[in-house]
């Protein structure tokens, strides 16, 4: 045996010394000597330390004088250059906390900082520990490791991130277990997460958002008052105290996700007044002014809001998606393109306002509905209004019908195709244009059940949500795949926002017709959570720390 290795074994068999005579002693605060040896030896061979590594953190509580010394050692031996020192150190670091959870806050912000390690079996000590801290104390563990989740002046945004990352992988799926009493701990937990809200990213705000949705305090018998607080949540990243500019792409996309973020709660009773106000105000009067790519996802929003506004929301705003719909359905066939998923977004949400407020389409389309009510207007003449609106829903129907046509005879091409393509490449390609001709289908179906109700004076209003939005999954699909449904999937080339602008002009050829609809028309359809539609990930705001612009979003 070397010199070194006989010293080694010197020091291992001191520490045991140390050690029995501590576990020994009924007044174990007497043994401070063979505490100090302990500390003292930790500073000596690699095997020392990772055995005085078990014992600093076991009897730290009975030596209070030496508290400052004996962290400090244990500190060293976590920054050793031995991965196995190391190791056992960070595996030490919650038995501090077993008897002293005063310090609970300060190891947890030790064991944060060593999440940036590269190393797995050091990186994965880490976790333990610090679900050990969690299981022993989730109040003051979560509050420790939740002050690094927000964004300050003095922020790592790379340790922000591996401590992001951890609650993601690690807290929430053993949130039932951790958040224990539950209530107590999930209204905590949601405390903490509104603090560190200030200024995130679209990718880390819906993380939050899925974890507050999983709390069963906000689950299905949640009162309304908590969907209420949760769409407060969703407002303030919103921005809907700001000015808004149309030139501001992150606010939009901001805007959009918030919307469809918070649907769910709109649904089940939360008021969706302020982000209507908003688009009412601010994003309507402008809409012309607006990025291509991003009209088309605001007019999904609105169609899918529309289900749940309150009268005096709808009467508000139904002017406005009046006066949308008379810009994008045409009042006379004069060869112009027309965007067919907006006039179906548009019809949708004036469907669902108007079944609100019957009586208010009497002076915006010239409908003679009675409920006896001033609003109703009865004595005023609005005909040439309706005569107008009516008009334009004859000649949308028209180039509805002629497109489905053109549709239909580019499926059966389509289908044929399939059957004679060899290589995967042109499968996918094909599949990817019976999608796109599918929905563009749906499309055309959607607005025809939507316009043949109109043409009465007393419409009767749709107010339900069986119809089946274009961009959506369909629920029940129909077995021939030459008409309306056969899935509805976004098509992987989808260009959101290009509209689904289907040329209607006259003297054409239909194999020109039918190939530019092929190509082009409808495939700006798609659900929100892709390429450029909604749940796209904005950037921090940084509150004027010239940080975050990079982050992107996961």
């Amino acid at each position: 045996m070397s010199e070194n290795q006989s010293e080694e074994v010197q020091q291992i068999e001191k520490l045991y010394e140390f050690s029995e005579r501590l576990n020994a002693s009924k007044d174990k605060s007497q043994n401070v000597e063979d505490y100090e040896g302990i500390i003292k030896m930790s500073k000596t061979s690699m095997k020392a330390k990772q055995l005085a590594s078990q014992l600093i953190p076991r009897y730290f509580k009975f030596f209070p004088s030496l508290s400052t010394e004996a962290f400090d050692a244990h500190m060293d031996c976590i920054d050793d250059g031995d991965l196995g020192v190391r190791v056992q150190a960070i595996r030490g670091l919650p038995l501090f906390c077993k008897d002293t959870p005063d310090i609970i806050s300060k190891i947890v912000d030790v064991l944060v900082q060593l999440l940036n390690t590269e190393e797995p079996v050091e990186r994965d000590a880490v976790h333990k520990a610090l679900m050990s801290l969690l299981r022993q104390d989730p109040k003051a563990s979560s509050t420790a490791l939740f002050t690094h989740a927000g964004v300050t002046p003095t922020t790592d945004d790379q340790i922000r991130e591996k401590v992001l990352n951890f609650i993601r992988d690690k807290v929430i799926p053993l949130k039932g277990e951790l958040l224990k009493p539950q209530e107590e701990m999930e209204r905590h937990i949601t405390d903490l997460i509104k603090q560190s809200l200030e200024d995130v990213t679209g990718g880390e705000f819906k993380m939050f958002m899925d974890f507050l949705t999983s709390l069963s305090i906000f689950g299905g018998k949640a009162p309304q008052e908590r969907m209420q607080e949760l769409v407060e949540i969703i407002e303030g990243q919103a921005d809907l105290n700001a000015q808004f500019e149309f030139s501001d792409t992150d606010h939009i996309d901001r805007l959009i996700s918030c919307l469809q973020l918070a649907l769910p709660f709109f649904a089940r009773g939360a008021p969706s007044s302020r982000f209507l106000n908003y688009l009412n105000k601010h994003i309507i009067p402008v809409f012309d002014k607006l990025p291509e790519e991003r009209k088309l996802d605001l007019l999904k929003a609105l169609a899918d809001i529309s289900p749940y506004t309150t009268a005096q929301e709808a009467r508000q705003l139904l002017p406005s998606i009046v006066q949308l719909l008379k810009v994008y359905m045409p009042a006379r066939k004069t060869g112009e393109e027309m965007n067919f998923t907006y006039v179906e977004c548009l019809l949708y949400a004036f469907h669902h306002l108007a079944h609100k407020v019957p009586n208010a389409t009497n002076s915006l389309c010239g409908y003679k509905i009675v409920t006896g009510q001033p609003s109703d207007r009865l004595g005023e003449d609005f005909s040439e209004l309706n005569k107008d609106f009516t008009e334009r829903l004859t000649i949308v129907e028209d180039l509805t019908k002629a497109t489905m046509k053109k549709l239909t005879q580019g499926m059966t091409e389509h289908n044929k195709a399939m059957s004679a393509a060899k290589t995967d490449e042109e499968k996918a390609s094909i599949k990817t244009k019976r999608q796109n001709t599918t929905t563009g289908l749906r499309t055309c179906n959607n607005i025809l059940a939507m316009t043949k109700p109109l043409h009465v004076k007393v419409p009767p209003f749709i107010g339900d949500t069986n119809l089946n939005l274009s961009w959506k999954e369909a629920t029940k699909p129909l077995a021939s795949t030459t008409t309306t449904t056969i899935g509805g999937k976004r098509p992987a080339n989808s260009n959101n926002g290009s509209g689904n602008n289907v040329a209607a002009k006259k003297g054409r050829s239909s194999g020109a017709m039918q190939s530019q609809l092929v190509n082009k028309a409808f495939e700006g359809i798609s659900s929100y959570g892709a390429g450029r539609g909604g749940n796209r990930g904005w950037g921090r705001r940084g509150g004027g720390r010239g940080r975050g612009q990079g982050r992107g979003h996961w």
